[in-house]
C-alpha cells in the first residue's frame, strides 16, 4: 500500500514538475525576449515597456509561494474548475516560476557576445534571426542551466503545493507523514525527492557539457 501510495505520488509530483516547468518556460522565453529587446542595450529599446515589464517580473518573484497559491485559488477555479488537486496546482507553479526562468533566460541572453550580435546585423539579418538564431542558440547551455534549476525549484514547489491541497510528495508527506505520526512515510518522501532532485541536475549538467561543445 506504501510503495503504491509513493508511486502515484512521485508520478503526480513529475506531472506537475515537467508540465508547469514547459509553461513557465514558453511563458518565461517571451518575457525575456521582451526585455532583451527593449532593454537599454536591445535591438529596439523601448524603455516604457522594459520597466513595466520589468516592475511585473519583480513583483510575482517577491511572492512567497504559499501566499501565490492562496491568492490565486479564484484564478485556478475558474481556469482549471477546482483549485485543489494535481491539475489546479499547474495554474500557481507556473504563474509562480515564469517570472524567475525569464530572468534567467534574459541574463542568459544578455551576456552573449554584442560583437556576434553585430556581425549578424552587418550580414543583413533580421530582428527575427538575430533573436532565434543568434541570440538563443549562443545562450542555450545557460538557457538549459536556467531550466535544470527552475525544474529543481519547481519540484520544490510542488512541495509546498501539496500542504494545501496540490497532491504529489508534499500531500503525501503531510498527510500520512506528519498528520498520523509515520516518520517512515515523511522519510521516504525526503529520499524521493532527493533522487528526482539529483537526476534532474545530473541531466542538465550532461546536457549543459553538449550543447558547451
Amino acid at each position: 500500500m506504501i510503495a503504491k501510495l509513493l508511486l502515484e505520488a512521485t508520478l503526480d509530483t513529475l506531472y506537475m514538475t515537467f508540465v508547469s516547468t514547459f509553461l513557465a518556460f514558453v511563458i518565461g522565453l517571451g518575457l525575456a525576449i521582451i526585455l532583451v529587446i527593449t532593454g537599454k542595450n536591445g535591438l529596439k529599446p523601448n524603455k516604457a515597456i522594459y520597466s513595466a515589464l520589468d516592475i511585473i517580473v519583480n513583483t510575482l518573484r517577491s511572492f512567497p509561494f504559499i501566499i501565490l497559491i492562496i491568492v490565486l485559488f479564484p484564478f485556478t477555479k475558474f481556469i482549471v474548475g477546482t483549485s485543489i488537486g494535481t491539475t489546479a496546482a499547474i495554474v500557481p507553479l507556473t504563474i509562480g516560476s515564469a517570472p524567475f526562468i525569464a530572468r534567467l533566460i534574459e541574463n542568459a541572453m544578455n551576456e552573449v557576445d554584442h560583437g556576434i550580435i553585430e556581425a549578424a546585423l552587418s550580414y543583413g539579418a533580421t530582428k527575427t534571426q538575430i533573436i532565434f538564431k543568434v541570440i538563443f542558440v549562443e545562450a542555450l547551455p545557460s538557457i538549459i542551466n536556467a531550466i535544470t534549476l527552475t525544474l529543481i525549484v519547481v519540484i520544490g514547489f510542488t512541495a509546498m503545493a501539496g500542504a494545501v491541497g496540490g497532491g504529489g510528495l508534499g500531500d503525501v508527506a503531510m498527510r500520512y507523514g506528519f498528520q498520523r505520526f509515520r516518520p517512515d512515510i515523511m522519510a521516504y518522501t525526503v529520499i524521493i525527492l532527493i533522487v528526482m532532485v539529483q537526476i534532474i541536475q545530473s541531466s542538465g549538467n550532461f546536457l549543459y557539457k553538449i550543447t558547451k561543445k
